[in-house]
């Protein structure tokens, strides 16, 4: 079993989406075929599986051990795989880091409880990632949820966090406040011990990454790895005229992919997908239901103004 064991969370990292057949069932071999076709872009650091983008809150704990087996199994000798914990309760939450290290994860993404939506203390959250981090040795990804969502850290948790919890070396930043969220990069990223910014405002992703990102982390990845790569690469680079040229590219997609409601983004990637001949089938599990034809054709223009389906097609030919 591969495990990338020095692998600090930086740079490009997609999270991908997870196919169901018609019976809501994993569709284990379409899941391996996008395994490797994103793990084939080139400058990505890792891949992130049993997130948003995998539709984790539907999925039983034995099918995100699933998942992460058939990450690995396909594409774990390659890259790193950061696997998402995605519990309400500390205990579960540790159980899950417990499978993930035990199944050849390389990183925890640590999504917020959901009580932490009533209100939290610094104590709390503390709390909550000690009890994952006695359970893993595994680095820690905190993630910073948008401010209007109840469930984000107060900076001086954030800092506390850093302090008290070693095995915590960078944020998935959604906190969707600019001053914030460069706080963030300038702080966290500047720790005796730094903790890396990975943005996750994929809708200004070049706006963000200009701020100094060490890494982005999206589930739009799992669509537009190269671009996303690409783009990083030009904006670290200081090529703005070049990171200006792909972000035109990429702004069509995030209009349609983050649209109202937010909660149908992977939804839309799915839809994507198929457009591009990726996929057979766009089937999400309820409560999500399939998105209506005229939004499948806003994400063809989006597809097409992006110049995706010209690629696509000449690909084919």
């Amino acid at each position: 079993m591969a495990r990338h064991t020095s692998y600090i969370p930086h740079g490009v990292i997609p999270a991908v989406l997870l196919p169901f057949d018609a019976e809501l069932q994993i569709d284990e071999f379409h899941f391996r075929k996008h395994l490797r076709e994103v793990a084939a872009t080139v400058g990505i650091s890792a891949i992130t599986v049993n997130a948003h983008s995998t539709e984790v809150s539907s999925c039983s704990f034995e099918e995100q051990r699933r998942v992460l087996e058939l990450a690995q199994d396909e594409i774990g000798d390659r890259l790193a795989l950061i696997n998402g914990i995605w519990a309400d309760g500390s205990l579960e939450a540790a159980r899950l880091a417990r499978m993930a290290a035990a199944a050849g994860a390389s990183a925890l993404l640590v999504f917020p409880p959901a009580p932490f939506a009533l209100g939290q203390s610094a104590a709390m959250a503390v709390a909550h990632f000690k009890r994952i981090a006695d359970a893993t040795d595994l680095p820690l990804i905190v993630f910073q949820y948008a401010l209007s969502s109840g469930q984000s850290y107060a900076k001086d948790t954030l800092l506390k966090l850093a302090e008290e919890v070693p095995s915590i070396r960078a944020i998935k930043d959604w906190i969707g406040n600019v001053p914030q969220h460069e706080w963030h990069v300038r702080t966290l990223q500047n720790l005796a011990r730094p903790v890396n910014v990975l943005t996750t405002h994929s809708a200004w992703l070049f706006a963000s990454l200009v701020m100094g990102c060490n890494g982005l982390l999206s589930g739009s990845g799992s669509v537009i790895p190269e671009l996303q790569s690409a783009l990083f690469a030009a904006v670290k680079a200081n090529d703005l005229a070049e990171a200006s040229r792909l972000n035109d590219r990429i702004e069509p997609l995030m209009r349609v992919f983050y649209a109202d409601p937010f909660v149908d983004m992977h939804n839309r990637m799915k839809e994507a997908l198929v457009l591009l001949g990726r996929s057979p089938r766009a089937v999400v599990r309820p409560p999500l239901v399939k998105i209506r034809p005229p939004e499948i054709a806003a994400i063809r223009q989006a597809l097409t103004a992006a110049g995706l389906l010209a690629v696509a097609g000449r690909d084919a030919a």
